[in-house]
């Protein structure tokens, strides 16, 4: 079953062209690693998917739904469509814990019991069970990113968005959170992942899309496209790599 599917989505900031005609299709348990070099839209493709930046034309699809139509229900996509962000966005007064529940009462309507139930099965889930009472400030930036994790698990979404997760992080923290992104890709959820980390989109995804220029320019499996790339501008761009 497609359950994200984009049809010649187009983006443009100004006079700026960002996305120029992206189509993308994506399965139901499917993880699938977006790469490309800083500007290719990458960020802004899965911005436009979340309808955080809204596209300037194209189809974004859920379910074989059009979620730009009018009258479409768009609170309810984004609790069905999750976001993981650079950056964390977690709440700085409130607990770990009350972080994880927060969306939950207000969004999903959960009692204050569920809520707690299921924020500390997710915290566990990703190593912090013990830190539930923790403010955020007190965190590291990996720890910050696997509370993030958690709170967007909380929210029971059918597919989940990661825009390049690890990027704001020192590098001996971004082990502990691809492990986690690397765990969940086993659970059967949907996930899109931006990133930077070659051995993680080889290694985890089921299909690597390069984009570059605002369009994908190649995409299939890791092997064939980390490997074997087909362009000189994907070669380009995994020459920077040596992991590769």
């Amino acid at each position: 079953m497609t359950v994200i599917e984009t049809k010649n989505l187009h983006k443009t900031f100004g006079e700026n062209p960002v996305l120029k005609g992206v189509d993308l299709s994506v399965e139901q348990g499917e993880v699938v690693s977006i790469i490309g070099s800083s500007g290719s839209g990458k960020s802004t493709f899965l911005r436009c998917i979340n309808l955080l930046e809204w596209p300037t034309s194209g189809q974004v699809l859920y379910k074989g739904d059009d979620v730009l139509q009018k009258g479409y229900n768009i609170n309810n996509y984004r609790k069905k469509v999750g976001m993981v962000f650079q950056q964390f966005h977690l709440f700085a007064n409130m607990t770990v814990l009350q972080n994880c529940m927060v969306g939950q009462t207000k969004v999903l309507g959960k009692s204050e019991a569920a809520a707690k139930e299921s924020a500390l099965r997710n915290l566990e889930t990703v190593g912090l069970g013990r830190h539930i009472n923790a403010m955020p400030r007190h965190l590291s930036g990996g720890m910050q990113q696997r509370v993030a994790i958690a709170r967007a698990l909380c929210m029971e979404p059918d597919a989940l968005l990661f825009d390049e997760p690890t990027s704001a992080l020192d590098p001996e923290m971004v082990g502990d959170v691809l492990e986690v992104i690397s765990s969940l890709a086993h659970t059967g959820l949907t996930m899109i992942v931006v990133t930077h980390e070659m051995a993680f989109a080889r290694d985890v995804s089921d299909r690597v899309v390069f984009m570059h220029n605002g369009v994908i320019a190649e995409q299939g499996k890791p092997e064939d496209v980390l490997k074997n790339p087909q362009s000189e501008r994907l070669r380009e761009f995994l020459s920077r790599f040596l992991n590769v």
